[in-house]
This record gives C-alpha cells, structure tokens and sequence, in this order.
C-alpha cells in the first residue's frame, strides 16, 4: 500500500485541490454596494468606487430609464421583479443605466448589492448563486457585454439564473445582462442553424431561448443629433461649465464627425475633451 507521503499521490492530491476549489467563504455584504465575482479562487472582491454616471445624466433613453428604475426598485423592496436584458446600440447607456439604476436604489436606503460576472465565469455562477442565496440581502447579478458564438457552451450556464434548474433562481436574485445582440447570438449563427441543422427550428430555438427567458427588454437605438447635443448639454450644467450654445454645438459636431458616430459615449469622450481644455477636473 502507498504512504500518503508518496509524491505521486500528493501531486494527485494538489491536482484534485486544483479541480475542486474549496468553497468561498460567504461575506457580510457590509464593505461595500458592489462586488466583483472571481475565480481561481472563489471570492467576491468589495468595489468601493463604483464608476457610474447620475441617472438625471442618462438622457434620450427616458422609457428605459424609467422602466428599469421601476423594476429595480420593486426587486430592492422585497417584491416580485424581472430579469433584464438592455440591448442595442454601443455607447448609448445600458451598461451606465443599470449602475445608475443599483446607486439610485441604494440612495433610497434599500439593501441592494450589485454582483457583477464576467461572461467568462458564466460556468461558475451556480456557486456563486449558492452563496448569494444564503445572504438576507438582496443582489442584482450584473453581467456586462453579453455575446456568444456558435461553438460557445457558457449560454446554457446562464440558464441555471434565469429559469433552468431544480433549485432555479435564489428569489434575493435577479440578473440583469447587456448586450449588443437582441438575441445574443450574431445574426449569421442563427441563419446558419436554419440552413443547417437536421430540424433548424428546433436548433435555433435553442439559441435564442436564453434571450427569451429574460421577462423584461429594453431597446436602446441610435441617438440623433438633438439627442446627442442634449447629452452634451446636461454633462455641461452637471459639471457647471458654461460654454457658447453655438460654439458648443460647433465643437460637438465636429467631434462626431472625426468619429464616424453619436452615442452617449461619444457625448461623454467630447465633454471630458472640452472639460479638460477648460481646465476643469472630472
């Protein structure tokens, strides 16, 4: 018989260590608002700065803002809430509008804490449930820039938050995801399940079932150009630099232009531009 001093049973050892991590001990939730979940090991690390922009900011996306507000804050007071998908367009919001949305909440003294995954530990969000399950307080699961491939398998991981599973979703839990894709998929994977897959029907409504089971989806679009000055208006009186009507729609316009695009982004990259040539520190 071999002696656990064996080196080879103690390299078996280290690697099953390796392969099941211990479980991450479970926080108090009191260090901050905000966490960010990781792997290698388990651990939810406190954000004590979370870099977000007022919800009064967010302007063009009224509706959206006003529904996921809505919804956030029915969830933070105990009651019956969503999943949430923000979809659409780059640079106008989604990713801003759920922090807005979680700083809000927290303003109003509701114990809501804000969990964010990344979509490479999708695979590892079960644990991650477990653990957010055995707290009192209540979490909005947050994952940024959702996509997937068609050879990518971490969809179906996503499921076990959404409605899958036999134990499903802790109800102190709710997701709420972003992405570019209404669906989550590009557009040319699922054509290509159409054309073929043995059964397309059944193969693309495989794929597309992931975004079905969010209860809530908000469109975000292109803005137009009064929407884009608006933005750039508001950044100015939050910030208190006055600046020529004139002059600031003339910069603004050309800034769009170098970029070949308006968004909230682009809104925000001219302001934080101007800010700094006025000499004024954000």
């Amino acid at each position: 018989m071999l002696m656990t001093s064996d080196p080879a049973l103690t390299r078996i050892a280290d690697a099953l260590d390796r392969l099941s991590p211990p479980p991450a001990a479970i926080p108090s939730f009191t260090e901050a608002d905000a966490y960010v979940w990781h792997t290698g090991p388990d651990r939810l690390e406190p954000v004590r700065r979370v870099a977000r922009v007022p919800l009064d900011q967010l302007v063009g996306i009224d509706r959206a803002r006003d529904t996921l507000l809505a919804n956030t804050l029915q969830f933070a007071r105990g009651h019956a809430a969503n999943n949430a998908l923000l979809w659409g367009a780059r640079g106008m919001g989604k990713s801003s509008l759920v922090k807005a949305a979680h700083a809000e909440a927290v303003a109003q003294g509701l114990p809501l804490v804000l969990v964010e995954i990344s979509r490479d530990d999708l695979d590892s969000v079960g644990r991650l449930l477990a653990i957010l399950g055995d707290s009192d307080r209540r979490f909005l699961l947050f994952a940024d820039d959702l996509s997937f491939s068609s050879d990518d398998a971490q969809y179906k991981s996503l499921k076990a938050v959404l409605d899958g599973g036999l134990s499903g979703r802790p109800p102190n839990v709710v997701l709420y995801a972003t992405s570019n894709r209404r669906h989550l998929m590009p557009r040319d994977m699922i054509d290509n399940e159409r054309a073929t897959a043995i059964h397309p029907g059944e193969a693309v409504e495989e794929k597309v079932s992931l975004s079905d089971r969010f209860g809530l989806w908000l469109g975000f679009h292109p803005c137009g150009q009064d929407e884009y000055f608006a933005m750039i208006q508001g950044y100015c009186a939050a910030y208190g630099l006055d600046v020529a009507p004139e002059v600031l729609r003339a910069e603004a316009i050309e800034w769009q232009a170098t970029r070949g695009a308006r968004s909230g982004r682009v809104a925000w990259q001219f302001f934080t531009d101007l800010a700094g040539r006025k000499g004024l520190a954000l």
